[in-house]
């Protein structure tokens, strides 16, 4: 019963739970970086380069062919195409990672960077004051 108590402080604590949910965004965050790549930015520059698909390029290694049982064998290929997708799909997540970062140590420098309360007087300090008002009156 221990090991069950011990994982549920682990899995309740603020920075696994945290941690959980940046995961989750992260992967939802990734899907629509990958569809705005593949759908927004890669047709327009596939059109400017004459109507290339880049999901579809690919160097073919050995052609589709029938071995002698009369089965099909496919294409072996190398898809470099989507290989550009996704160094595109990774730096649009990396600047974004890193923008948000950026702000984030900036807002940190702000707070560090702005003055403090003055500490309250001491007891001594009240006394000192409370003497000093007396002998200005007098």
């Amino acid at each position: 019963m221990s090991l069950l108590k011990e994982f549920k402080a682990f899995a309740m604590r603020g920075n696994v739970v945290d941690m959980a949910v940046g995961i989750i965004i992260g992967g939802a965050f990734g899907k629509i970086v990958a569809s705005l790549v593949n759908d927004v930015i890669m047709p327009p520059i596939g059109m400017l380069l004459g109507n290339m698909d880049f999901s579809q390029l690919a160097i073919v290694l050995k052609k589709e062919s029938v071995d002698a049982a009369g089965n099909a064998v496919p294409a072996v290929t190398i898809g470099y195409g989507m290989f550009i997708n996704t160094v595109i799909n990774f730096l649009i997540v990396a600047i974004a990672i890193f923008m948000m970062i950026k702000a984030m140590n900036s807002l940190k420098k702000k707070e560090e960077a702005a003055p403090a309360a003055p500490p309250a007087p001491s007891a001594e300090e009240k006394l000192l004051t409370e003497i000093r008002d007396i002998l200005k009156t007098q």
